[in-house]
């Protein structure tokens, strides 16, 4: 595995001798990505943070850390020119006004290359390429164009703007390429992958179904282009919970906390705002909210400081030497005019701070300020939460803020709004103790659950397929649920084999699990529901292992057959595909023949050679002599991989298409799909909107979901049927 970023995980130290020293610089990226970087033998590619300077690879702390050089016109250009003077200010809403130079635009396509070029040598066949932010969006098609073996993730850690405002940028499409050059693109909010899909369509047509596109891979000579399927979806990262809390129970870090009351002259209330020093951080705002506050006399500068770290960032970029001033200037006006010598307005400290000190001030707060007029995601809001272990303080948070979409629980505001920001400041400052603790155990089971570490095996497990899944239901997948099943009219569809039945040794002793027969009853019998079972079995296998309810529909050899409310369909074959599959019968037949345990199992637009008698090395080996036989005897014939299956067809269709149909049969207004074979890969990309996808098992999905077996999905059966006879009976999902 190797992960690429802009900085390395660790600072530059110059030694006394003039020598080259490192010192681990942990933040959160750092921390949930250490144990998966150490297990995979990985590498970690950055600049370090020097200019005009090259390192020689070294080793830290079990990673191998590979240094890529910048000049400083490089760092000028491409960092602070195009990255965070073009690229920020675009993708954060135009708060600053964006500026373009083509010069810029040629050292970020310059300094891209670099950084592929230096993970392209480094990786080895097959390995996992995890590149991070907005500085690299150019990386990964230039790696997949150099190493197309390579598995690919990116992740976008601010905001992705709207279209109107993106299309602004002139790089707009080659931005747009370098992206889809990625398996699987993460970003921290649903609207912000929302607007991601919006301009592939508007500038490429690419067709995307939910969070899935369908990108077209460049063809080799003599063959037609096929499709790539990319994942652009949200992965909400979160913080070290369990290490702000370790730390906040510490008590030395308590007693400091008391000396930072102390020292502010101990007033009723301390407010606490932790920010970069950055225009999007609403820092003025929030000091022009307090400032009325004190005018008004709302609030006293003896009952109520506020306490502003705003640490250095980007001083070389004139916005932010403009801001500073700006912030400056009014911080001294308001302890001007009203500061008393025993009481400051506003503690003003323009420096960053050791994690111990912060949590110290997390825990000194009795009021939170998170006033962003637009962010990725603010950890800080993450970090204030998992200190209060107290289950005390107040977080204000604004809405245009990530965390915002998870920490419903805080008082939400709109910072545009200076009398709305006073209001919420004052609910924030006279809120009951009760009420504050009854959010705070809110606020604080909701990062705990959704820390740093699940985020990335969230994020490595869709991109590999890989990683613990943990038995039941998460409480994202239940709340999933409990929204899909207050839908008008409801499509429940579901493989057989692997998903409510265990994977058997022989496919005719296959039956659904007594819990999931129960459940698929339940619902069947609830008003605009309806359940579907979509198999890749022939459809008269399926109606015999599977025994379905009255009015469950059907589908059997990949949508090849249905059975509606009408009765059983089957597609009519032309006669040159009727001869086709006689000659493809006989030629799996000779593979059957010539590798004992291997079996045949025929349908009416192809065959399925099974293999799960045979020794792994055995049942690739009759695959392989399969896939060779056919490709070099028959021309036209669709070929897919099952687990222990290897199916051949004269008629392409696939679960996708058969679950359109019966979703367009049902006239359902949404639906689930829960599949574990590579198989239903084809239906997860065809769901919509708000539709539902539960990969079952291990392996690389699309599906956003995933559960362990067939008794976790018996279990999200029945949830969702009592959430169904919930909605029909009228009552509130929270009652």
């Amino acid at each position: 595995m190797i992960v690429v970023s802009n900085r390395l995980p660790v600072d530059y130290v110059e030694q006394p001798d003039g020598s080259a020293g490192w010192r681990s610089s942990p933040g959160g990226l750092v921390t949930a990505l250490e144990p998966v970087m150490r297990a995979a033998d990985g590498a970690w590619i950055g600049w370090a943070g020097v200019a005009d300077r090259e390192f020689d690879p070294f080793e830290n702390d079990g990673i191998s850390i590979i240094p890529v050089p910048l000049s400083e016109s490089e760092l000028e250009e491409y960092y602070e020119g195009f990255s965070n003077d073009t690229l920020w200010p675009l993708y954060h809403d135009v708060i600053a006004p964006p500026t373009y130079h083509r010069e810029w635009w040629d050292a970020y396509v310059r300094v891209n290359r670099r950084f592929a070029e230096a993970a392209a040598r480094a990786a080895s066949d097959g390995a996992v390429v995890w590149v991070q932010d907005y500085q690299l969006q150019l990386v990964p098609k230039m790696l997949r164009e150099s190493r197309p073996d390579l598995v690919i993730g990116f992740f976008n850690h601010i905001p992705f703007p709207a279209y109107g405002i993106y299309s602004q940028l002139p790089w707009r499409r080659q931005v747009i390429d370098g992206l889809l050059g990625a398996d699987v693109i993460g970003f921290q909010r649903t609207a912000d992958a929302g607007n991601f899909s919006r301009a592939v369509r508007r500038l490429h047509g690419y067709p995307t179904r939910g969070n899935v596109i369908e990108v077209p891979n460049e063809p080799r000579p003599g063959d037609e282009a096929d499709m790539r399927r990319v994942v652009a979806r949200a992965f909400p990262i979160s913080i070290d919970a369990e290490g702000f809390e370790e730390i906040a129970r510490r008590p030395d870090v308590q007693a400091r906390a008391r000396e930072i009351r102390e020292s502010l002259g101990n007033p009723e209330t301390v407010m606490l705002g932790v920010d970069r020093l950055d225009y999007t951080k609403g820092i003025r705002h929030r000091m022009k909210a307090f400032g009325e506050l004190l005018r008004d006399g709302r609030i006293a500068v003896q009952d109520a400081t506020l306490v502003q770290v705003a640490s250095p960032s980007r001083e070389r970029v004139e916005t932010y030497r403009q801001l500073r001033d700006e912030i400056e200037l009014t911080v001294g006006r308001l302890n001007g005019d009203y500061a008393t010598l025993g009481h400051q307005a506003i503690a003003y400290l323009h420096h960053g701070y050791p994690r111990e000190e912060m949590v110290a001030l997390y825990l000194a707060a009795d009021v939170m300020l998170v006033t962003a007029l637009r962010d990725g995601m603010n950890l800080v809001a993450k970090e204030y939460v998992a200190c209060r272990f107290d289950n005390d303080g107040v977080l204000v948070l604004s809405e245009f803020a990530g965390a915002s979409d998870e920490l419903r629980q805080a008082v939400l505001v709109n910072p545009h709004d200076i009398e709305g920001l006073k209001d919420a400041i004052i609910e924030a400052v006279r809120m009951p103790r009760r009420e504050r603790s009854r959010r705070m155990r809110a606020l604080r089971r909701r990062v705990r659950e959704n820390d740093v570490a699940k985020w990335s095996a969230s994020f490595l497990e869709t991109l590999t397929g890989s990683g613990i899944i943990k038995a039941g239901l998460t409480d994202q997948l239940r709340d999933a649920v409990a929204e899909l099943a207050t839908t008008e009219r409801l499509l429940v569809a579901l493989d057989f084999d692997g998903t409510i039945a265990p994977l058997v040794e022989h496919p005719h002793d296959a039956r659904a699990t007594e819990r999931a027969v129960a459940a698929i009853e339940r619902l069947v019998a609830l008003p605009d529901t309806r359940v579907a079972l979509v198999s890749g079995r022939a459809l008269d296998s399926l109606a015999e292992v599977a025994s379905p309810p009255e009015g469950v529909l059907l589908s059997g050899s990949h949508g090849v057959e249905l059975k509606l409310d009408s009765g059983p369909i089957t597609l009519d074959l032309r006669d040159a595909e009727l001869l086709k599959l006689a000659q493809l019968t006989r030629v799996v037949e000779e593979v059957v023949a010539a590798h004992p345990g291997a079996r045949v199992e025929h349908k009416p637009a192809g065959l399925a050679l099974h293999t799960r008698g045979l020794a792994s090395t055995a049942a690739t080996a009759a695959q392989l002599d399969a896939r060779e036989r056919v490709a070099a005897q028959l021309d036209g014939i669709t070929v897919r991989s099952g687990k222990s299956v290897l199916e051949f067809s004269v008629r392409s269709t696939d679960k996708g298409e058969s679950f359109t149909r019966m979703r367009q049969h049902a006239g359902a207004t949404g639906a689930i799909y829960l599949g574990d074979d590579v198989t239903d890969e084809d239906a997860f990309a065809a769901l919509e909107g708000e539709d539902l996808g539960v990969k079952v098992g291990q392996g690389k999905s699309i599906a956003p979901y995933r559960v362990r077996n067939p008794d976790d999905v018996a279990e999200l059966l029945e949830h969702l049927a009592s959430a169904r006879e919930r909605a029909a009976e009228g009552v509130s999902r929270w009652e």
